[in-house]
């Protein structure tokens, strides 16, 4: 059976959505609800004062139908450390988990096969409702979790331009590693920029000529049998595509190093046949096609070993490959 995906990423939603409400200090139990709207008191510590991280993952059809989730207990880590650092209450990780099972399991006829999947959106919000709580942290919270059949946030084969960004950071060094809604628009004015003057895809920023990600995905660089990515700072996301990525290239043969590197070491490698990749959960793995550096564009040779290690990560996913490492979670 044929399971259609809408043409706009995320734009439709599964009728409903579990809830997991933290009151008078405690997680209370789950509940479920319509997807299609969530009230909210008009004085929400989210609404004022960005009381407010999410999650994306994924559940897959593999070829032999089962439905698996990737990576799930990793996500949920990473919310629980956005949590911790926003001091929002932190959600207990066999209810997430849990709320995220059931979830795709009533939403089994909406995941779509390959090279589709149901994408998964939590989202926890700060909900108390004093706007006088500007230096104090929500004593309630709501976390719900959003599922979405999608296809490809980046279509395969097309161009992915890139703007190299020397001047400004992509949000303030300490929040980089929190995946919150701020981070994300703080960015936007460089990446509107970047495309309207360069019909750029993304910005890849670097601030001070340090080369660290761009406005939504973490950025490796691929020089022969290297692969070379920033190291795990509080300045960028510590993505869970990246982890997957780094790890299965390592399985391939490569040698991943995690260290600084410059725009200007980038370029001469670029210039001599390296590859580039933007890696998340929307857009798994994306070969750069181009960059703009100092206002020149200049073509990335091939996009082969990225579109390799891409395979090679989704073939785990679908269940062509071998889960070697224990990512999948079977749900049905």
């Amino acid at each position: 059976m044929s399971r259609p995906v809408p043409a706009v990423f995320g734009s439709v939603f599964h009728s409903e959505m579990p809830v997991l409400a933290y009151e008078n200090g405690a997680w209370q139990p789950l509940r479920w609800q319509s997807a299609h709207d969530l009230t909210l008191p008009a004085g929400a510590h989210a609404l004022h004062y960005g009381s407010e991280c999410f999650e994306g993952l994924k559940a897959f059809r593999q070829q032999n139908g089962n439905i698996v989730l990737f990576r799930p207990t990793a996500n949920i880590a990473r919310m629980q450390q956005s949590a911790k650092l926003l001091h929002l209450p932190v959600p207990e990780t066999d209810a997430y988990l849990n709320a995220l099972v059931e979830l795709v399991k009533r939403a089994a006829d909406e995941v779509p096969d390959a090279p589709a999947a149901l994408y998964l959106r939590p989202t926890l919000i700060g909900t108390d409702p004093v706007i006088g709580k500007a230096g104090t942290p929500t004593e309630t919270a709501l976390l719900y979790i959003l599922a979405s059949p999608v296809g490809d946030y980046f279509k395969v084969g097309s161009p992915m331009k890139i703007l190299v960004e020397t001047e400004n950071m992509r949000c303030a060094p300490h929040m980089g590693r929190v995946k919150c809604g701020g981070n994300y628009a703080s960015a936007l004015p460089w990446v509107l920029k970047a495309k309207e003057e360069y019909g750029a895809n993304q910005v890849l920023f670097c601030p001070g000529g340090d080369v660290q990600e761009t406005g939504a995905s973490n950025f490796a660089l691929i020089n022969g049998n290297e692969i070379i990515t920033k190291p795990l700072t509080d300045e960028f996301l510590h993505g869970v595509t990246r982890d997957s990525v780094l790890t299965v290239a390592k399985d391939l043969g490569y040698q991943v190093n995690e260290r600084n590197f410059t725009v200007a070491e980038m370029k001469a490698a670029v210039k001599n046949g390296a590859e580039a990749i933007l890696t998340g959960t929307a857009a798994v793995i994306s070969p750069v096609t181009s960059f703009v550096i100092d206002g020149q564009e200049i073509a990335v040779r091939s996009t082969e070993r990225g579109e390799a290690i891409r395979k090679a990560v989704t073939d785990i996913q679908y269940g062509i490959a071998e889960d070697k490492h224990g990512w999948l979670v079977k749900v049905c």
